[in-house]
């Protein structure tokens, strides 16, 4: 199966609809008065359903084991057709339009294995997903304009060549994803003064955001949340509260993590672990919502 570990739940919302069509209006008379021999059709259909889309996962190969939270089925009919509609919901991970499928595909089968000791023309029709909600398409930005960012690494090591930088990088890759542009990427020693002297300069040459990485641990020369913080206008601890949420689950050392969020101005300034890994699960888990930002400032700007 694909790997969804790096990603976070939300709520995610699907509606699949199938078509039953009928050879004679005889068919719908007898569902409708519940006259089909093999019993109640729209019942013992959503019945079906309902089992199908909580055992998509035994029956398609690639999908994930995932807790079905909610599940509608609904019917309409509309001449000799009988329309099927399935709605899944589910706080994961990944999706539930293959479940919503699934269901309907299931629904419309049941349909007709009941119906087809009455009817010999019966035919199913358009599967289809019709809706899905709560990926990451979702909470991706559509702010006005391309966004800029500059990176910082914070590290005496790599500062003095001793060491090769793979958070920074990874980082820009991350941001690369997301359609942002890399304006600057520097490395400095672990210096307060270092430090705060590259984020001034990035925010008065127009960064939209400045990431740094580094300096954010337990030891002396971590100073980087000591350099950041006289500068932030404002703090955003939900971001780090969920950076280190994120991490824990994978991590328990997280908890040691002293990340820092906040805004310059319209910039935003976001402090990561120095680990390639804990700068790209940071990364992970904040991004694209974290892009909203920018259009909370458009917003107010134009106000």
């Amino acid at each position: 199966m694909v790997n969804i570990t790096h990603k976070s739940s939300t709520l995610r919302q699907a509606v699949a609809q199938a078509t039953v069509s009928v050879s004679s209006p005889l068919t719908i008379e007898a569902i409708v008065n519940r006259q089909v021999p093999k019993g109640d059709v729209f019942e013992m259909a959503k019945t079906a359903g309902l089992f199908a889309v909580k055992r998509t996962s035994d029956t398609i190969p690639d999908c994930h084991p995932l807790p079905v939270e909610y599940t509608a089925v609904r019917y309409e009919i509309s001449g000799l057709d009988i329309l099927i509609e399935v709605e899944a919901h589910t706080v994961y991970k990944t999706g539930v339009e293959v479940e919503a499928m699934h269901g309907a595909s299931v629904v419309a089968l049941t349909m007709y294995d009941m119906l087809k000791p009455i009817d010999k023309g019966i035919e199913i029709r358009n599967i289809r997903l019709l809706e899905k909600k709560g990926g990451k398409t979702d909470f991706a930005r559509n702010a006005e304009g391309p966004l800029t960012a500059g990176v910082i690494v914070c590290s005496d090591t790599i500062a003095s060549g001793r060491g090769e930088d793979k958070a920074g990088r990874a980082i820009i890759g991350k941001l690369e994803k997301n359609h942002v542009s890399i304006l600057d990427y520097s490395v400095v020693p672990d210096e307060k003064e270092a430090i705060g002297e590259k984020v001034k300069a990035l925010v008065a040459a127009g960064c939209n955001m400045i990431i740094l990485t580094g300096g954010t641990g337990l030891s002396k020369r971590d100073v980087t949340p000591e350099a950041i913080r006289p500068l932030l206008d404002r703090e955003i601890p939900g971001i780090v509260e969920t950076i280190r949420g994120y991490g824990q689950q994978r991590m328990p050392y997280s908890m040691l993590s002293r990340s820092v969020a906040g805004l310059i101005g319209k910039t935003l300034v976001l402090a990561l672990p120095g680990s390639t890994k804990g700068a790209s699960e940071s990364m992970d888990a904040v991004f694209p919502a974290v892009l909203h930002i920018f259009r909370i400032i458009e917003g107010a700007r134009h106000e």
